[in-house]
């Protein structure tokens, strides 16, 4: 019996394979693909999710493949004038950076760390009992686990197998997304693009890299049957009906669709099986949300998980990751459908769209917006306290390094300003930090490994009340 399968590779699944191994958690992902796909249905990452790198010392490996873009954490996507105010973050930009590349740095940090990753390798049947799980697998033969994670998409058979519902709105619209080659010269496509998205924001073209250009543009029905990837001369014939040329379309590298389903799974647990990513939540793919929402889902498992296979998790640790997480879904789907709405080339949408251009003049308006589609807003309830309790913490400067550079571990951390506090009794799990930073104005801070804050202050009795409620009980002295 193995500690933990997840079935699915994509970044869901590895950044959750990378967090359990950094806790020694035996892990064996299950991927049904052969070989990675080549979609590129995510063109970048949100500033939460680079924090997250940071925050396990990888951003570095992103950096020399991905390109800042500042102005893209300036702006809501609903609004054409970017926020008066920055994003608090050390990394207040969006990186450019293709799925399929994410998709392979992530899978090599988490075979860097001893995940055992197999891919061609399809499950079939999911069956639990109070001790684990039994995974049936295409071939006939058969994995069990302690815990099983369902990190495989939208249409996910562990979720469906479970019997989890899967309550919401079906798709309205859809769009057809494509990488091919263009004839037309690209000054003349650039201001065709340009007009017709003065109308139709769910249209556009534009280089991709290698001689190729990334399409989309809106179907003109929901297919029945949105696996099949659409045809060139489906995607022609819409090019023509909106921009009136084809742009001289031809050897598409890969094509697919998509659509503004939106759903969300009315729990994210059963017993001994969790579910995390599209396989917890889906929605339009607006604001480049999927992805670093899946993300994050995971970096939030992983160390409560990790802690139940360890045997230190305090009672009722590995229930707030749903508690957490569905709330901060639902958010999310609350974003993009709001969002769906603004690309309407409707009157309502479109006057509505402007109202909000103005909204954006106001500085708490435009840092509300920033927080919500950059992850940096997300606010876990934690209890009384502070503002700053349940949030997470940006990388601020130390007066030896920086914050972040303390958590590549991926446990918890006090951040003690003065010198006074205590936290012996959880050595093996928090890291005791004395040091100061001219940022924050209290005492003492205790993040989860997650960086979000569970405690702040100078209050010894408190510190050990929250210590025990995130990280168990503390280790006897020898």
């Amino acid at each position: 019996m193995t500690d933990v399968i997840i079935c699915g590779g994509g970044p869901t699944g590895m950044v959750l394979a990378a967090e359990l191994r950094l806790h020694d958690v035996d892990v064996v992902v299950l991927e049904k693909e052969a070989e990675p796909s080549p979609l590129v249905r995510s063109l970048g990452l949100q500033p939460r999710s680079i924090e997250i790198l940071d925050q396990r010392g990888l951003l570095d490996r992103f950096l020399e493949v991905g390109t800042k873009y500042p102005e893209g954490a300036r702006r809501f996507p609903g609004a054409d004038t970017p926020s008066p105010v920055p994003l608090d973050s050390a990394h207040a930009y969006v990186l450019g950076i293709p799925q399929p590349v994410t998709d392979r740095l992530l899978a090599e940090r988490a075979v860097e760390l001893g995940a055992d990753v197999r891919r061609g390798h399809e499950v079939t049947g999911v069956e639990q009992d109070e001790e684990g799980v039994r995974v049936e697998l295409a071939d006939g033969t058969g994995l069990r686990s302690r815990w099983l994670v369902g990190c495989d998409g939208g249409r996910s058979l562990v979720r469906r197998l479970l019997g989890i519902g899967f309550p919401g709105e079906a798709a309205r619209t859809e769009w057809l997304l494509a990488e091919l080659e263009v004839t037309t010269p690209p000054e003349e496509l650039a201001a065709i693009v340009a007009e017709v998205r003065r109308t139709h924001r769910g249209f556009g073209i534009g280089p991709a890299g290698g001689g190729l250009f990334r399409g989309v543009v809106p179907a003109a029905t929901v297919a029945e049957d949105r696996t099949t990837p659409p045809t060139l001369a489906e995607f022609r014939t819409q090019l023509l009906a909106y921009a009136g040329t084809d742009f001289g379309v031809h050897s598409p590298r890969w094509m697919s669709r998509f659509t503004d389903a939106t759903r969300l799974a009315d729990r994210f647990r059963s017993s001994r099986v969790l579910l995390a990513g599209d396989a917890a939540h889906v929605h339009p793919p607006l604001g480049g949300q999927g992805l670093n929402l899946g993300v994050q889902d995971a970096f939030n498992l992983g160390w409560k998980l990790a802690a139940d296979v360890r045997g230190w998790a305090p009672p009722g640790l590995l229930d707030t990751y749903e508690s957490e997480r569905r709330p901060a879904a639902a958010d999310v789907l609350t974003t993009t459908r709001a969002l769906s709405e603004l690309i309407s080339p409707e009157p309502g949408p479109q006057a509505v769209r402007a109202l909000l251009n103005q909204l954006m003049d106001f500085e708490d308006v435009g840092r509300f917006l920033l927080e919500k589609v950059s992850g940096t807003g997300v606010r876990y309830d934690l209890g009384d306290g502070p503002d700053l309790v349940g949030r997470r913490l940006r990388d601020v400067a130390l007066s030896d390094g920086r914050l972040y550079a303390r958590l590549h571990r991926g446990r918890g951390l006090l951040l003690d300003q003065e010198g006074r506090l205590e936290a012996d009794g959880w050595a093996d799990r928090v890291d005791h930090v004395v040091d100061t930073s001219a940022e924050l104005d209290v005492r003492g801070v205790l993040l989860r490994p997650d960086g979000h804050v569970a405690w702040v202050g100078d209050d010894q009795q408190e510190l050990h009340r929250r210590l025990r409620a995130w990280f168990g009980p503390a280790t006897p002295p020898d």
